[in-house]
């Protein structure tokens, strides 16, 4: 497996609930362009639309050698899962007020390109401080630890 982009900010803004790997309907300048690492998950999001699932703004930079055979870099891609994985995301993002978020971008073994995406649910303010005060004191922690 070959990791291309992550997504670290995910992780501070969002708590995870669970994760699911799908396939992504790419062009053929855009999997270079992806093969190359020219990937940004930063605000990106996938929504469901007409039964399938769309993954919105993830920009993929054009490819230097397509000529005007080139892609729109922020245009929306198609996710590959299974029919009963999409339909249980639908329900829980139109439910329980969860989003889908991609984690990270990567050419697994048969150099197909595949999204990790998490179900998630954003936090606020003062969870972002919790999480950054105990992870300080973790690290702390430790260090005292290390020392004795």
């Amino acid at each position: 497996m070959k990791l291309i982009a992550q997504n670290k900010k995910a992780y501070h803004d969002y708590d995870i609930i669970e994760t699911y790997e799908a396939g992504i309907v790419l062009q053929g300048s855009e999997i270079k362009s992806v093969r190359e690492g020219r990937v940004n998950l930063k605000d990106s999001y996938a929504k469901p639309k007409g039964g399938e699932l769309w993954l919105y703004d993830m920009h993929i930079s054009p490819y230097d050698k397509a000529s005007f055979f080139n892609h729109d870099p922020l245009r929306p891609r198609k996710l590959l899962l299974h029919k009963h994985e999409i339909i249980r995301l639908i329900g829980k993002v139109n439910e329980r007020g969860l989003t889908l978020i991609p984690l990270k971008i990567y050419i697994n073994e048969r150099g197909k390109a595949k999204i990790e995406l998490a179900l998630a649910k954003g936090k606020k303010l003062h969870d972002k401080r919790k999480a950054i005060a105990e992870r300080d004191l973790k690290r702390e922690l430790e260090r005292t630890m290390k020392y004795r």
